[in-house]
């Protein structure tokens, strides 16, 4: 069926200004999430080089905060962007970002590591994670799952540069961390510009559904309406989303499949090299994972926006869950590369998805508030999941991480699938 016939419009009919918000959304996903991706360099070097004298765990800690207070951060930032707008809140966030990195390359100390690239670090860009989110919601509410996959792709694609960047950039004799965090700063200088100047909202709730699909004739007949389209802004903060069984049901099954998602991204160079794989192999894993997650992110949102938005994330984190318990089967390189792709693209959607999921049940001017606080009902997991992987790892092997992961993504997913039947009991009906 075509956009068209299903009250929803060419990609080619969306205005200039919509694409250019996506770009910025892309590109805010880029620098904020990708960059966090790419911890795992940093993980390494410290241990060996800037802080050899600290635990692994204890270096695990400084990604872990910044992890931690992106999403929780978001749950400020959502609803401060629909009160006020994106404007300020990614202007502050781009700054303190930019503080961050430069502060970070002239840091010699762990506790300084701390303030800089976990607390700064994290509370900055979740004023850069979750607006531009929203404010996309609201330029292409027919194409939510689309735009949100293009938008957050930009996480996976960061996860795939910045790994690179810094291990060419720290294994370079001539350019010492200093100079490598420096030259992070001034790659992300320009790229944020752009998104504090792109990423603006629609000039009203009703330009922006004429402009992805909803003619006036519809609106006047009086067709179904998305409460995400139809709703007028509004002057403050509206709570009532937190009353939304869906709603709080959608946000229980992720923090539990957060729980588990995470653990594949820390871990899976360290199960590469008790294979027996080099570290450079080992590493690269990482950025294959990432790059698969990017196709995993778009095309499965693309087609939500068709089959519904909560069947393919119940679907999708199911899927994560049955390849996370064939984890360990993977004992060759070639297994485990298939393996990663896999784990990769299934995994994807549950990212992508998730915002599209929040904004389809609420209100065109609380999106922003819906998204912030599943973020921050996320933030928990995100803190804890890695640290519970590593005892599970330490205390019983990958076989019983390899469960952890099934287990918790699976078991989110039927929370998922719950929260879709709670407001849609037909399966045939795309929700």
């Amino acid at each position: 069926m075509s956009d068209t016939q299903e009250g929803r419009p060419a990609l080619a009919s969306i205005p200039l200004q919509t694409w250019l918000a996506v770009f910025g959304g892309f590109l805010a996903l880029f620098t904020t999430v990708g960059f966090l991706n790419a911890y795992g360099v940093f993980q390494a070097y410290y241990q060996t080089h800037l802080l050899a004298d600290r635990s692994p765990s204890d270096i695990a800690w400084i990604g872990s905060i910044s992890v931690f207070l992106l999403y929780l951060g978001a749950g400020f930032a959502g609803p401060l962007a629909d009160r006020f707008g994106p404007r300020w809140l990614l202007l502050v966030g781009s700054i303190g970002l930019l503080v961050a990195v430069f502060a970070a390359s002239l840091c010699q100390m762990y506790w300084q590591l701390v303030l800089t690239q976990g607390v700064l670090l994290g509370a900055s860009m979740s004023l850069l994670f979750c607006t531009p989110l929203g404010v996309v919601m609201r330029h292409m509410p027919h194409h939510r799952g689309l735009a949100s996959g293009l938008v957050i792709g930009g996480a996976s694609i960061g996860g795939v540069v910045w790994p690179v960047m810094l291990q060419a950039l720290l294994e370079n004799h001539n350019v010492d961390f200093a100079w490598s965090m420096r030259a992070v700063g001034f790659a992300m200088a320009p790229m944020l510009a752009v998104v504090c100047l792109a990423v603006v909202e629609p000039s009203s709730p009703r330009s922006a559904s004429l402009s992805d699909g909803q003619d006036e004739d519809n609106t006047k007949e009086g067709t179904q309406k998305d409460p995400a389209v139809t709703s007028k802004p509004v002057s403050r903060v509206d709570f009532t989303v937190l009353k939304n069984r869906t709603y709080i049901l959608l946000c229980v099954g992720l923090a539990i499949a957060f729980l588990g998602w995470f653990t594949p991204i820390f871990y899976l160079s360290a199960y590469s090299i008790a294979l027996g794989q080099s570290p450079s192999v080992a590493f690269h894993l990482v950025s294959a994972l990432n790059a698969a997650s990017c196709f995993g992110r778009v095309i499965p949102g693309h087609l939500a926006d068709t089959y519904g938005h909560y069947n393919l994330l119940a679907l999708s984190t199911i899927l994560s869950g049955l390849v996370g318990f064939c984890w360990t089967k993977a004992t060759t390189l070639a297994a485990v590369v298939v393996w990663t792709v896999a784990y990769g693209f299934a995994s994807g959607a549950v990212i992508s998805l998730q915002t599209a999921c929040a904004a389809k049940i609420t209100s065109h001017g609380n999106q922003g508030t819906a998204v912030g606080f599943l973020m921050a009902c996320l933030s928990v997991s995100a803190l804890i999941g890695a640290p519970i992987s590593g005892q599970i790892l330490s205390h019983s092997g990958y076989i019983a991480l390899s469960v952890w992961t099934g287990t918790t993504l699976v078991s989110g997913g039927l929370v998922v699938t719950a929260a879709r039947l709670c407001e849609n009991p037909e399966w045939k009906v795309a929700f």
